[in-house]
């Protein structure tokens, strides 16, 4: 018989440590997706279903991104009537020297006394990521950069990004300009929905001002990925980050990661998150709006049934492995009792997908169904006690 001892070969330990990785792996969700960045999150806009989170509610500080706070404050004075792209603001001493190249920071290289239009303003913002710029839009828009911050934090707020401050209209590095993960999506969402025509700013590559051409950081307009937008970001504090939306098919995803390492991680991460969503993810419609999914019998009512509507459409973003083992039920009290008023809910609609939340949606009454007469009660009720029919 062979003698075994407590001490590992080179042989058995690497069989161990395999075996150890094997069951480790074996343990995560087939989905499972990790991230070297600090914060994250991946959504579906669609549906709002969010595929993947990292310290998502953790606040941050969001470097250049928080422009995509200032740009929205400029697409709604556009979008009022207020200000039109052909308007221009002066560009001061205090945004020339804060934001200018002088101050090593990005820049649209606009020059002090001069006037710039709206429409450029944007591009420097958005495509340069010009501190200048931000500094020239903020003045014009307030009394200060830091009026301006309060009321970009006000708008950030009421847009429900909760947990977010702005100190300045740019994202330079002061205490308290803080935002999340979370909150810089809803942004990015708010920019695309409500401004479908500015938005397109954040898909373009270049800008040239004063003879001088700049490109876009973000590094996924760059991929063959469908990648439309929005910022990039990064200090010594934060790290790299972007804010970033791609769409395939009919499907948006919108991401955010911040507190990466390198601009490489920046280039190569964002784009393995958003490749890892729209493989293990898709949209299933159930249901359209006002779509009747089942009739219900009736109780002692003018008509013996009554269709079951869904309201509104049902459109659920799942892992595909998961979709097929998907049940779906409608829960009611059958028969229902008379008189039943159209728009009644009755029933529930009840979807089961093994490890996701259940989905319960409510079903209301097509029509009105009136309760039967007294005649036709006993009837009906007599009816019931002699066939045993309880319709």
């Amino acid at each position: 018989m062979q003698k075994t001892t407590g001490r590992f070969t080179l042989k058995s330990l690497t069989v161990f440590l395999g075996l150890v990785f094997w069951m480790a792996v074996s343990a995560l969700p087939a989905n499972a997706v990790t991230t070297i960045a600090d914060y994250a999150i991946l959504l579906d806009m669609t549906t709002g279903r969010v595929l993947f989170e990292k310290n998502a509610d953790q606040q941050m500080p969001p470097a250049s991104m928080s422009k995509m706070m200032t740009a929205y404050m400029l697409f709604e004075r556009l979008r009022d009537g207020s200000l039109t792209l052909d308007d221009t603001f002066t560009v001061s001493v205090n945004a020339w020297r804060k934001g200018g190249a002088k101050s090593g920071s990005s820049t649209m290289f606009l020059e002090p006394g001069k006037k710039a239009r709206v429409e450029d303003l944007i591009r420097g913002i958005i495509v340069q990521s010009g501190n200048d710029a931000c500094i020239v839009v903020a003045e014009g828009l307030a009394s200060s950069e830091a009026a301006f911050a309060e009321e970009m934090t006000v708008r950030a707020r009421e847009l429900g990004m909760k947990n977010t401050a702005f100190k300045n209209a740019t994202g330079w590095p002061a205490p308290g300009h803080v935002s999340t993960a979370r909150d810089l999506a809803v942004l990015a969402e708010r920019t695309i929905r409500d401004f479908p025509v500015y938005y397109s700013f954040y898909s373009e590559k270049e800008f040239t001002y004063n003879a001088i051409r700049q490109i876009n950081r973000n590094p996924l307009l760059y991929r063959d990925i469908s990648a439309d937008g929005l910022k990039t970001g990064h200090t010594l504090e934060s790290g790299y980050g972007l804010t970033a939306s791609a769409t395939k098919g009919d499907r948006r995803l919108i991401l955010v990661v911040n507190g990466l390492p390198s601009k490489k991680a920046r280039r190569k991460e964002p784009e393995r998150l958003l490749a890892w969503g729209f493989r293990e993810f898709n949209n299933y419609k159930l249901f359209g709006a006002g779509e009747k999914v089942t009739d219900a019998d009736v109780w002692l009512g003018q008509q013996d049934s009554v269709g079951l509507l869904i309201e509104k459409e049902m459109l659920l973003t799942l892992p595909r492995k998961a979709r097929r083992k998907m049940k779906v039920s409608v829960q009611f009290q059958n028969p229902v009792p008379a008189p039943v008023s159209k728009g009644d809910q009755v029933a529930k609609l009840v979807v089961i997908v093994p490890g996701e939340a259940t989905v319960e949606v409510p079903l209301v009454a097509a029509n009105d169904v009136p309760r039967l007469g007294l005649l036709g009660r006993l009837g009906t009720i007599l009816e019931a006690i002699v066939w045993g029919d309880s319709r």
